[in-house]
């Protein structure tokens, strides 16, 4: 079963995708990436998670079906209006998927809520902005790390495809830059809130830091660590990798 729809929250219109049946235990929700859309981020492993649980995607403000809207853009904004589904949709408690973007997502409704979540696994993302490697914010923009011209078309043509005013990508793009490059880091206090189980993915090429996945890993009680080779960020949603992790991790 597929079923598109929206709910109101906290001002705008957050559309979400249903995939699977009904099954014992919580769902899983996915949230993608930062300028891409739920399909672009998880197409690839979604029939295999969605064939023994209930997926629940989702596309953030001003991401794929969802408009951008007056207010501003922010992780905690977006953990609010994902909190908000889960009460809309009557769930007490969900896995969580994040990537980059939704990673950081999952990451600010954990500490806050660590009650309404079961395992969480952290895609491609981080807890400081400082996590970058430095050519990734440098002005030059000039890095084999960075996107290339085929996966910004990519984007642009999966936005295109869905989003209710074509006209806002660019402006978005600019939107979001200092939500996920300045966000105010998670303090030691609230990410001793993370006991969960927690997975941890990134790519050997990603934009983050490897020693700060590492140090990730140590920080948490309860978590993994998996480096994946000849990744970069925007290919970390391997399926022939990540898939067996995942299955795995949630199973435990």
């Amino acid at each position: 079963m597929t079923q598109g729809a929206y709910a109101s929250v906290n001002g705008i219109d957050l559309y979400y995708e249903v995939h699977g049946a009904d099954h014992p235990g919580p769902p899983l929700i996915m949230l993608h990436g930062g300028v891409l859309t739920f399909r672009l981020s998880f197409d690839a492993l979604l029939p295999t998670l969605a064939a023994d649980r209930k997926v629940i995607g989702v596309e953030l403000q001003g991401h794929g079906h969802t408009a951008d809207s007056d207010r501003p853009f922010s992780i905690r904004q977006c953990a609010d209006d994902v909190l908000a589904l889960l009460d809309h949709l009557g769930i007490d408690q969900a896995d969580f998927l994040g990537y980059s973007l939704g990673g950081l997502t999952s990451t600010d409704l954990a500490t806050r809520h660590p009650e309404r979540v079961g395992h969480v696994i952290l895609v491609a993302s981080h807890f400081r902005p400082d996590a970058y490697y430095p050519e990734i914010t440098a002005p030059e923009q000039d890095s084999p790390r960075l996107p290339t011209e085929d996966d910004f078309n990519a984007m642009k043509e999966a936005y295109d495809a869905v989003a209710p005013n074509k006209a806002d990508f660019f402006p978005f793009l600019e939107k979001i830059q200092p939500a996920v490059h300045a966000f105010e880091p998670w303090t030691p206090d609230e990410l001793a809130r993370l006991t969960m189980p927690v997975l941890i993915i990134i790519g050997d090429t990603d934009f983050i830091r490897l020693e700060h996945a590492v140090e990730m890993k140590q920080t948490l009680p309860n978590a993994q660590l998996a480096i994946l080779p000849g990744t970069k960020h925007m290919h970390v949603i391997r399926p022939d990798l990540v898939l067996p992790m995942v299955s795995t991790f949630l199973a435990s």
